[in-house]
């Protein structure tokens, strides 16, 4: 056996902790934005029918191109984009590398607006991007002219806006997004992780003669499809002939193509709970603000809630208690992702115990 800094690895990889969430199977996960309703029994059923059609051809390699995903998700997006302007990969961060490996590399910038995403920094890290994060302005906002002079100043090769924000919750509006994108000469890149707990509009609806802009979307959120990893993105076409780039071959399984095919024509059933998650988003968040907490208004599935003394410590009480929320590079913030009624009943439960627990 050795250790990892006896082994040749890059000079920059050197000392770099591997991004990860704590896990805690057996008990309240508030700390990864997952859809905690799951799946509907009603749409396993159509899932395993899709699944069971593609069994007895595991032997032959996935379709390269995932033409019936695309067109199933053209039928799902608003404006239903052309099948040439979809992109389909293991979950959005792998989306986010491809086209870090096709618009990034050595030499080249990504700007981005923090605190934001923690894995854009470690995507532009693995593909030799350089990271440049600017602070957003006060309650996590943006403004047209804040984003154009910072982008001005540093002349990146890609930008990204997340949008909601994760972990703020805070969304930005189309002035922003054409601001920025008026502001570059490179890429931007909208990620829309949790826009279907937004009420605000998608970017998609800005794309007509706008080949630099993309959208990154995921089914890991309001899906209920963490475990199944299916990011996409859309684009110009030209933008997704970048990506056949530098894809590996055949890299969504039959699998993951059919399990996701299925969820997305029954994409009416898998989004029944957004809704709800939403009103339960307004009643957590006015619960912890009877308690003296800063809660910052939302527009996706989960809450950034600041003011405690030490986080830390609070954290760790909810976690002895079987429940788990996340911790955050703020100052005095706890970010908590939304669960169902009962979850959140238990949460609203432990918060008093937990800021008690403080003195």
């Amino acid at each position: 056996m050795t250790s990892l800094e006896n082994l040749p690895i890059r000079d920059d990889l050197r000392g770099s902790q591997p991004y990860g969430a704590p896990q805690l199977p057996e008990g309240i996960q508030l700390n990864v934005n997952e859809n905690s309703f799951g799946i509907p029994d009603a749409v396993q059923a159509e899932i395993l029918s899709e699944i069971q059609k593609v069994l007895g051809n595991l032997n032959r390699y996935p379709d390269r191109e995932f033409y019936e995903l695309r067109e199933a998700l053209s039928d799902y997006l608003p404006n239903n984009p052309a099948l040439e302007q979809i992109w389909a990969a293991n979950g959005s961060n792998e989306i986010l590398q491809q086209f870090h490996q096709a618009f990034g590399g050595p030499s080249r910038t990504v700007l981005s607006f923090g605190p934001t995403y923690s894995m854009y920094p470690v995507i532009a890290k693995a593909t030799l991007t350089q990271y440049v994060e600017i602070p957003r302005q006060p309650g996590y906002t943006l403004t047209p002219e804040y984003v154009t002079e910072s982008i001005r100043e540093h002349s990146p090769n890609i930008v990204i806006l997340c949008n909601p924000n994760n972990p703020s919750g805070t969304s930005i509006g189309d002035d922003v997004i054409l601001a920025a994108y008026e502001a570059t000469d490179g890429m931007l890149v909208v990620d829309e992780a949790y826009a279907e707990f937004s009420k605000q509009g998608s970017a998609i609806s800005l794309l007509e003669n706008r080949p630099r802009l993309v959208i990154s979307r995921t089914m890991s959120k309001a899906f209920a499809f963490a475990g199944v990893r299916l990011g996409y993105m859309i684009a110009d076409p030209a933008v997704i002939d970048a990506m056949r780039l530098v894809r590996l071959p055949y890299h969504l399984s039959s699998l993951t193509q059919a399990a996701s095919i299925a969820a997305i024509k029954s994409s009416k059933l898998m989004l029944a709970n957004v809704q709800q998650i939403s009103q339960e988003r307004e009643r957590v968040a006015a619960e912890l603000a009877r308690l003296n907490l800063r809660v910052l208004p939302s527009a996706a599935n989960f809450l950034l809630v600041e003011g405690f003394d030490d986080p830390r410590a609070v954290f760790d009480f909810l976690l002895s208690n079987g429940l788990i929320v996340r911790k955050t590079t703020i100052e005095g913030a706890l970010r908590i992702t939304i669960g169902t009624p009962e979850e959140n009943d238990r949460l609203i439960q432990l918060m008093p115990k937990a800021l008690a627990s403080l003195d």
